[in-house]
Protein backbone atom coordinates (compact mmCIF):
# COMPACT_ATOMS: atom_id res chain seq x y z
CA UNK A 1 0.00 0.00 0.00
CA UNK A 2 2.83 2.59 0.79
CA UNK A 3 4.36 1.82 -2.40
CA UNK A 4 1.26 2.48 -4.48
CA UNK A 5 0.79 5.71 -2.46
CA UNK A 6 4.45 6.83 -3.72
CA UNK A 7 3.57 6.57 -6.79
CA UNK A 8 0.93 8.13 -6.96
CA UNK A 9 1.91 11.60 -7.44
CA UNK A 10 3.94 10.19 -10.32
CA UNK A 11 1.24 8.65 -12.09
CA UNK A 12 -0.88 11.90 -11.56
CA UNK A 13 1.68 14.19 -13.05
CA UNK A 14 1.71 11.63 -15.87
CA UNK A 15 -1.78 12.04 -16.88
CA UNK A 16 -1.85 15.75 -15.88
CA UNK A 17 1.11 16.09 -18.36
CA UNK A 18 -1.11 13.91 -20.99
CA UNK A 19 -3.62 16.18 -20.70
CA UNK A 20 -1.85 19.51 -21.47
CA UNK A 21 0.21 18.34 -23.93
CA UNK A 22 -0.73 20.03 -27.47
CA UNK A 23 -2.09 17.77 -30.03
CA UNK A 24 0.06 16.38 -32.75
CA UNK A 25 2.55 16.44 -30.11
CA UNK A 26 4.36 14.19 -27.83
CA UNK A 27 5.57 15.36 -24.26
CA UNK A 28 8.64 13.53 -21.89
CA UNK A 29 9.00 13.95 -18.08
CA UNK A 30 5.33 15.78 -17.42
CA UNK A 31 6.03 17.97 -20.24
CA UNK A 32 9.19 19.58 -19.40
CA UNK A 33 10.25 18.71 -22.87
CA UNK A 34 7.65 18.76 -26.07
CA UNK A 35 8.07 17.17 -29.45
CA UNK A 36 6.56 18.77 -32.26
CA UNK A 37 8.89 17.58 -34.68
CA UNK A 38 7.64 16.69 -38.40
CA UNK A 39 3.97 16.96 -37.59
CA UNK A 40 3.24 19.42 -40.90
CA UNK A 41 2.36 21.84 -38.37
CA UNK A 42 1.62 25.47 -40.17
CA UNK A 43 1.15 27.39 -37.00
CA UNK A 44 2.22 27.16 -33.10
CA UNK A 45 -0.25 24.82 -31.07
CA UNK A 46 -1.60 26.16 -28.49
CA UNK A 47 -2.09 24.58 -25.09
CA UNK A 48 1.88 24.00 -24.72
CA UNK A 49 2.49 23.54 -21.00
CA UNK A 50 3.86 26.39 -18.84
CA UNK A 51 6.73 24.43 -17.34
CA UNK A 52 8.42 23.14 -20.96
CA UNK A 53 11.85 23.28 -20.78
CA UNK A 54 12.36 22.30 -24.64
CA UNK A 55 10.32 22.78 -27.40
CA UNK A 56 10.45 20.98 -30.95
CA UNK A 57 8.66 22.80 -33.36
CA UNK A 58 11.85 21.81 -36.02
CA UNK A 59 10.52 19.88 -39.67
CA UNK A 60 6.97 21.87 -39.79
CA UNK A 61 5.66 24.38 -42.46
CA UNK A 62 5.38 27.40 -39.97
CA UNK A 63 5.34 30.33 -42.31
CA UNK A 64 5.70 32.98 -39.34
CA UNK A 65 5.80 33.26 -35.70
CA UNK A 66 3.25 35.62 -34.21
CA UNK A 67 3.10 37.61 -31.79
CA UNK A 68 1.94 35.87 -28.82
CA UNK A 69 2.94 32.64 -29.97
CA UNK A 70 5.03 31.37 -26.73
CA UNK A 71 3.10 33.62 -24.02
CA UNK A 72 3.38 31.95 -20.23
CA UNK A 73 6.68 29.90 -21.59
CA UNK A 74 8.76 31.36 -19.11
CA UNK A 75 10.55 28.08 -17.75
CA UNK A 76 11.11 27.88 -21.78
CA UNK A 77 15.17 27.49 -22.32
CA UNK A 78 15.69 25.88 -26.00
CA UNK A 79 13.23 26.51 -28.59
CA UNK A 80 14.14 24.70 -31.98
CA UNK A 81 12.68 26.20 -34.91
CA UNK A 82 14.97 24.90 -37.91
CA UNK A 83 13.96 23.64 -41.30
CA UNK A 84 10.62 25.36 -41.16
CA UNK A 85 9.54 28.11 -44.00
CA UNK A 86 9.41 31.02 -41.33
CA UNK A 87 9.37 34.13 -43.61
CA UNK A 88 8.57 36.57 -40.76
CA UNK A 89 8.68 37.18 -37.18
CA UNK A 90 6.72 39.54 -35.86
CA UNK A 91 7.35 42.18 -33.31
CA UNK A 92 6.98 40.78 -29.88
CA UNK A 93 6.66 37.58 -30.85
CA UNK A 94 9.67 36.28 -28.94
CA UNK A 95 8.78 38.85 -25.63
CA UNK A 96 7.97 36.47 -22.87
CA UNK A 97 11.23 34.43 -23.47
CA UNK A 98 12.98 35.90 -21.48
CA UNK A 99 15.02 32.79 -20.28
CA UNK A 100 15.53 31.35 -23.41
CA UNK A 101 18.76 29.75 -23.65
CA UNK A 102 19.22 28.18 -26.62
CA UNK A 103 17.46 29.53 -30.37
CA UNK A 104 17.50 27.36 -33.56
CA UNK A 105 16.20 29.40 -36.60
CA UNK A 106 18.32 27.70 -39.19
CA UNK A 107 16.96 26.42 -42.23
CA UNK A 108 14.23 29.16 -42.81
CA UNK A 109 13.22 32.40 -45.27
CA UNK A 110 14.20 35.10 -43.09
CA UNK A 111 15.03 38.16 -45.09
CA UNK A 112 15.49 40.41 -42.32
CA UNK A 113 15.17 40.48 -38.16
CA UNK A 114 12.54 42.97 -36.18
CA UNK A 115 14.55 45.94 -34.78
CA UNK A 116 12.90 44.54 -31.22
CA UNK A 117 14.24 40.67 -31.95
CA UNK A 118 16.92 40.79 -29.48
CA UNK A 119 14.74 42.65 -26.67
CA UNK A 120 13.39 40.21 -24.74
CA UNK A 121 16.39 37.58 -25.08
CA UNK A 122 18.77 38.62 -23.24
CA UNK A 123 19.51 35.55 -21.68
CA UNK A 124 20.81 34.30 -24.65
CA UNK A 125 23.43 31.93 -25.14
CA UNK A 126 23.52 30.54 -28.81
CA UNK A 127 21.52 32.09 -31.12
CA UNK A 128 21.49 29.92 -34.82
CA UNK A 129 20.43 31.68 -38.16
CA UNK A 130 22.33 30.20 -40.80
CA UNK A 131 20.36 28.90 -44.08
CA UNK A 132 18.38 32.07 -44.15
CA UNK A 133 18.01 34.87 -46.96
CA UNK A 134 19.31 37.57 -44.29
CA UNK A 135 20.87 40.41 -46.66
CA UNK A 136 22.51 43.09 -43.88
CA UNK A 137 22.25 43.36 -40.26
CA UNK A 138 21.82 46.56 -38.10
CA UNK A 139 22.00 46.74 -34.49
CA UNK A 140 18.58 47.21 -32.82
CA UNK A 141 18.17 44.00 -33.66
CA UNK A 142 20.90 42.78 -31.99
CA UNK A 143 21.53 45.14 -29.33
CA UNK A 144 20.47 43.00 -26.45
CA UNK A 145 22.50 39.68 -26.79
CA UNK A 146 25.27 41.15 -24.38
CA UNK A 147 25.69 37.36 -22.97
CA UNK A 148 25.73 35.42 -26.45
CA UNK A 149 28.40 33.73 -26.99
CA UNK A 150 27.78 31.40 -30.14
CA UNK A 151 26.06 33.16 -33.34
CA UNK A 152 26.20 31.25 -36.79
CA UNK A 153 24.86 33.81 -39.34
CA UNK A 154 26.52 31.43 -42.02
CA UNK A 155 24.95 30.86 -45.46
CA UNK A 156 22.79 34.24 -46.10
CA UNK A 157 23.47 36.96 -48.28
CA UNK A 158 24.91 39.34 -46.46
CA UNK A 159 26.80 41.75 -48.22
CA UNK A 160 27.27 44.66 -44.85
CA UNK A 161 27.59 44.77 -41.79
CA UNK A 162 26.85 47.88 -40.34
CA UNK A 163 30.07 48.59 -37.57
CA UNK A 164 28.43 48.67 -34.72
CA UNK A 165 26.03 45.73 -35.14
CA UNK A 166 27.93 43.67 -32.72
CA UNK A 167 29.22 46.20 -30.11
CA UNK A 168 26.80 44.59 -27.44
CA UNK A 169 28.08 41.19 -27.86
CA UNK A 170 30.98 41.45 -25.91
CA UNK A 171 31.06 37.91 -24.50
CA UNK A 172 31.22 36.19 -27.76
CA UNK A 173 33.11 33.00 -28.30
CA UNK A 174 32.19 31.83 -31.61
CA UNK A 175 31.07 34.01 -35.15
CA UNK A 176 30.22 32.00 -38.28
CA UNK A 177 29.66 34.15 -41.33
CA UNK A 178 30.62 31.57 -43.56
CA UNK A 179 29.36 31.71 -47.34
CA UNK A 180 27.83 35.33 -47.34
CA UNK A 181 29.06 37.92 -49.55
CA UNK A 182 31.22 39.95 -47.71
CA UNK A 183 33.76 42.17 -49.24
CA UNK A 184 35.41 44.20 -46.75
CA UNK A 185 36.47 43.02 -42.97
CA UNK A 186 36.29 46.59 -41.52
CA UNK A 187 38.16 48.38 -39.09
CA UNK A 188 35.72 48.50 -35.94
CA UNK A 189 33.38 45.74 -36.69
CA UNK A 190 34.93 43.37 -33.90
CA UNK A 191 35.93 46.37 -31.38
CA UNK A 192 34.31 44.52 -28.21
CA UNK A 193 34.91 41.00 -29.67
CA UNK A 194 37.89 40.37 -27.08
CA UNK A 195 36.53 36.86 -26.08
CA UNK A 196 36.27 35.50 -29.54
CA UNK A 197 38.12 32.23 -30.53
CA UNK A 198 36.50 31.20 -33.58
CA UNK A 199 35.82 33.58 -36.66
CA UNK A 200 34.74 31.82 -39.70
CA UNK A 201 34.93 33.76 -42.96
CA UNK A 202 35.11 31.35 -45.64
CA UNK A 203 33.84 31.37 -48.71
CA UNK A 204 32.70 35.33 -48.71
CA UNK A 205 33.90 37.86 -51.10
CA UNK A 206 36.33 39.40 -49.48
CA UNK A 207 39.42 41.39 -50.80
CA UNK A 208 40.54 43.47 -48.01
CA UNK A 209 41.40 42.90 -44.28
CA UNK A 210 41.53 46.09 -43.02
CA UNK A 211 44.90 46.86 -40.91
CA UNK A 212 43.13 47.37 -37.68
CA UNK A 213 39.99 44.97 -38.26
CA UNK A 214 42.03 41.67 -35.90
CA UNK A 215 43.59 43.95 -33.81
CA UNK A 216 41.15 43.84 -30.61
CA UNK A 217 40.92 39.59 -30.69
CA UNK A 218 42.92 38.86 -28.31
CA UNK A 219 41.49 35.16 -27.63
CA UNK A 220 41.76 34.21 -31.27
CA UNK A 221 42.25 30.83 -31.97
CA UNK A 222 40.82 29.93 -35.10
CA UNK A 223 40.70 32.33 -38.05
CA UNK A 224 39.02 30.77 -41.43
CA UNK A 225 39.70 33.24 -44.74
CA UNK A 226 39.58 29.92 -47.26
CA UNK A 227 37.71 30.47 -50.78
CA UNK A 228 37.57 34.36 -50.63
CA UNK A 229 38.81 37.00 -52.99
CA UNK A 230 42.13 37.43 -51.65
CA UNK A 231 44.93 38.51 -54.03
CA UNK A 232 47.77 40.06 -51.08
CA UNK A 233 48.11 40.46 -47.20
CA UNK A 234 49.66 43.37 -45.84
CA UNK A 235 51.87 41.87 -42.66
CA UNK A 236 50.88 44.48 -40.12
CA UNK A 237 47.60 43.14 -40.53
CA UNK A 238 48.41 39.95 -38.41
CA UNK A 239 51.23 41.42 -36.43
CA UNK A 240 48.35 43.65 -34.59
CA UNK A 241 46.62 40.31 -33.51
CA UNK A 242 48.02 39.81 -29.91
CA UNK A 243 46.95 35.87 -28.97
CA UNK A 244 48.53 33.08 -27.09
CA UNK A 245 48.43 30.45 -30.53
CA UNK A 246 46.05 31.89 -33.62
CA UNK A 247 45.50 29.21 -36.26
CA UNK A 248 45.03 30.31 -40.15
CA UNK A 249 43.38 29.03 -42.51
CA UNK A 250 43.65 30.65 -46.01
CA UNK A 251 43.74 28.86 -49.09
CA UNK A 252 41.76 28.44 -52.12
CA UNK A 253 41.81 32.77 -52.91
CA UNK A 254 43.80 34.50 -56.20
CA UNK A 255 47.09 34.62 -55.08
CA UNK A 256 48.68 36.89 -56.94
CA UNK A 257 52.42 35.07 -55.97
CA UNK A 258 55.31 37.66 -56.16
CA UNK A 259 57.84 38.18 -53.78
CA UNK A 260 56.05 40.48 -51.73
CA UNK A 261 53.44 37.89 -51.12
CA UNK A 262 56.19 35.20 -50.69
CA UNK A 263 57.79 37.56 -47.76
CA UNK A 264 54.29 38.32 -45.99
CA UNK A 265 54.14 34.42 -45.11
CA UNK A 266 57.50 34.12 -44.42
CA UNK A 267 57.20 36.56 -42.12
CA UNK A 268 53.68 35.26 -40.34
CA UNK A 269 55.61 31.83 -40.36
CA UNK A 270 58.13 33.06 -38.41
CA UNK A 271 55.53 34.58 -35.54
CA UNK A 272 55.16 32.20 -32.83
CA UNK A 273 51.56 32.64 -32.17
CA UNK A 274 50.45 32.20 -35.64
CA UNK A 275 50.06 29.52 -37.85
CA UNK A 276 48.81 29.02 -41.18
CA UNK A 277 47.36 25.60 -41.40
CA UNK A 278 47.20 25.24 -45.17
CA UNK A 279 50.40 26.71 -46.19
CA UNK A 280 50.80 23.50 -48.72
CA UNK A 281 47.53 24.68 -50.15
CA UNK A 282 47.99 28.16 -51.17
CA UNK A 283 48.16 28.09 -55.03
CA UNK A 284 49.01 30.71 -57.36
CA UNK A 285 46.44 32.27 -59.51
CA UNK A 286 49.03 34.93 -61.06
CA UNK A 287 51.16 35.77 -62.68
CA UNK A 288 50.33 32.88 -65.22
CA UNK A 289 53.94 31.37 -64.83
CA UNK A 290 53.05 30.62 -61.62
CA UNK A 291 49.43 29.93 -62.16
CA UNK A 292 48.39 26.52 -60.63
CA UNK A 293 52.00 25.96 -58.57
CA UNK A 294 51.76 26.33 -54.48
CA UNK A 295 53.89 28.70 -53.00
CA UNK A 296 55.34 26.87 -50.71
CA UNK A 297 56.56 24.93 -53.10
CA UNK A 298 58.47 28.24 -54.71
CA UNK A 299 60.32 28.61 -51.75
CA UNK A 300 62.51 32.00 -52.18
CA UNK A 301 62.19 31.23 -56.02
CA UNK A 302 59.92 34.68 -56.30
CA UNK A 303 62.21 36.37 -54.58
CA UNK A 304 65.30 35.83 -56.48
CA UNK A 305 63.46 35.64 -59.80
CA UNK A 306 62.74 39.38 -58.09
CA UNK A 307 66.04 40.58 -57.41
CA UNK A 308 67.31 38.85 -60.64
CA UNK A 309 65.24 41.14 -62.20
CA UNK A 310 66.50 44.02 -60.64
CA UNK A 311 69.69 43.35 -61.35
CA UNK A 312 69.33 42.34 -64.68
CA UNK A 313 67.80 46.36 -65.06
CA UNK A 314 70.14 47.70 -63.23
CA UNK A 315 72.92 46.64 -65.08
CA UNK A 316 70.98 47.01 -68.69
CA UNK A 317 70.45 50.64 -67.39
CA UNK A 318 74.57 51.12 -65.82
CA UNK A 319 75.39 49.81 -69.52
CA UNK A 320 73.73 52.15 -71.59
CA UNK A 321 74.49 55.30 -69.45
CA UNK A 322 78.61 53.98 -69.61
CA UNK A 323 77.60 53.79 -73.10
CA UNK A 324 76.60 57.09 -73.06
CA UNK A 325 78.97 58.85 -71.54
CA UNK A 326 82.02 56.72 -73.55
CA UNK A 327 79.98 57.60 -76.96
CA UNK A 328 79.38 61.48 -75.45
CA UNK A 329 83.46 61.40 -73.93
CA UNK A 330 84.05 60.37 -77.76
CA UNK A 331 82.53 63.50 -79.63
CA UNK A 332 84.08 65.73 -77.19
CA UNK A 333 87.36 64.26 -77.90
CA UNK A 334 86.49 64.42 -81.74
CA UNK A 335 85.19 68.09 -81.66
CA UNK A 336 88.58 69.32 -79.81
CA UNK A 337 91.03 67.64 -82.11
CA UNK A 338 88.81 69.49 -84.91
CA UNK A 339 89.18 72.21 -83.37
CA UNK A 340 92.79 72.11 -82.57
CA UNK A 341 93.19 71.49 -86.35
CA UNK A 342 91.60 74.60 -87.15
CA UNK A 343 93.26 76.21 -85.02
CA UNK A 344 97.16 74.82 -86.23
CA UNK A 345 95.66 75.96 -90.31
CA UNK A 346 94.93 79.80 -89.21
Amino acid sequence: MVGVMALLPLLFNTVLGAKLCPNHCLCYESSDLVDCQSRELTHIPHGIPHGTWLLDLSGNKLPEVRSGSFTGLWSLRILLLTNNSIQTLQPQSLSSLQFLERLDLSFNRLRWLPQDFSQSLSSLLELRLDHNLLQQLDSPSLNHFENLKKLDLSYNHIWEMEVRVLSSLSRLNLLNLEGNKLNVLKDGLLTRQQSLEVLLLSHNNISLIESGALSPLRSLILLGLQGNQLEHLKFKTFLNLHTISTHLQMSFNPWICDCELQRVFSKIQHVRHLQVEDYKDIICHAPAQQAGASLASMDSQLCMAETASVLVITITVMLAVFGALVKAERNRKNKQTVSDTDSQEK
